[in-house]
C-alpha cells in the first residue's frame, strides 16, 4: 500500500472537532482528566498511549483541540488509515508495519513534521490494538524518535475504559509528566523505560478509576 501523508483540513478539523466532542458526550457517562503536562509556546512533544480500543483514535483530537493545542499529527496503521481516510483530514499518516524499510520512511516523516512550529505527534508504541490489562510490548518506533527528535517532550498518556459505577462507560485519561532518559541508553534499554511508564500509569489508573477521582477534573 501505498504511503498517506496527513493532507490537514481547518475548516474539516473545526467541524470534526464538535462532531466528536458530541460523539463523546452522548457514549460516555463522563470523561476524567489528570494533567500533568501542559505544552508552553514553544514546546514540541510526542505523546505515546496504549491503544486498548476504536475511540483511542478520536483521544488525540479531543485532547489537542481542548486542551494542548499544537500541530498535531498521528501515526496510524496503513490498513486503518484505507478504511478510515478522514482521519489523513486531522493530521494522521500512514504506517506500514509489515515493511520495515516503508515504516522507517513514514518515521521520517514524522522527524520532518517537527520542523513547524509548535508540532506535536500521537503515537501507539505497540502498533495495533491489544486487550486491555496486557503487557506492554512497544514496538521500536519511539525509541528510534528519541534518538531523532532533540529539544522534544516525550509524554505517556494512559487511558483506561470502565463500567464500574454505570451501565454506560466512564473514561479516564492521565496525562504524565514528560520522560526524561539517557541519551546514550540503547533503543531496547529505551524502549523498556517507556513501557515501565505507561505500564505503571495504567496500573495506578486501574487502582483508581471509579473509587477515587480526586485527581481528576471532568474533561467532557
Amino acid at each position: 500500500m501505498d504511503f498517506i501523508p496527513a493532507n490537514e483540513s481547518p475548516i474539516f478539523i473545526k467541524v470534526f472537532r464538535l462532531y466528536t466532542k458530541l460523539l463523546f458526550k452522548r457514549r460516555f457517562k463522563k470523561v476524567w482528566l489528570k494533567q500533568e503536562y501542559e505544552p508552553c509556546s514553544q514546546c514540541k512533544t510526542v505523546y505515546f498511549l496504549n491503544h486498548h480500543s476504536w475511540w483511542d483514535g478520536l483521544i488525540p483530537l479531543m485532547l489537542n483541540e481542548y486542551r494542548f493545542q499544537q500541530q498535531a499529527r498521528a501515526l496510524m496503521e496503513d490498513k486503518q488509515m484505507k478504511t478510515y481516510s478522514l482521519f489523513q483530514k486531522i493530521g494522521a499518516f500512514s504506517i506500514d508495519r509489515d515493511n520495515p524499510r516503508k515504516a522507517i520512511s513514514s518515521l521520517r516523516y514524522a522527524v520532518k513534521s517537527f520542523e513547524r512550529d509548535h508540532a506535536s505527534l500521537f503515537i501507539y508504541p505497540e502498533g495495533t490494538i491489544t486487550p486491555a490489562g496486557s503487557a506492554m510490548n512497544f514496538e521500536g518506533g519511539l525509541a528510534w524518535l528519541h534518538e531523532k527528535l532533540d529539544n522534544v517532550d516525550f509524554v505517556p498518556i494512559g487511558i483506561y475504559m470502565h463500567t464500574i459505577r454505570h451501565d454506560k462507560p466512564e473514561l479516564h485519561l492521565h496525562v504524565g509528566p514528560p520522560v526524561r532518559l539517557n541519551d546514550d541508553l540503547p533503543k531496547d534499554q529505551k524502549t523498556a523505560q517507556f513501557e515501565n511508564v505507561l505500564n505503571t500509569m495504567l496500573n495506578e489508573l486501574r487502582k483508581k478509576a471509579g473509587f477515587d477521582d480526586r485527581e481528576f477534573e471532568q474533561f467532557l
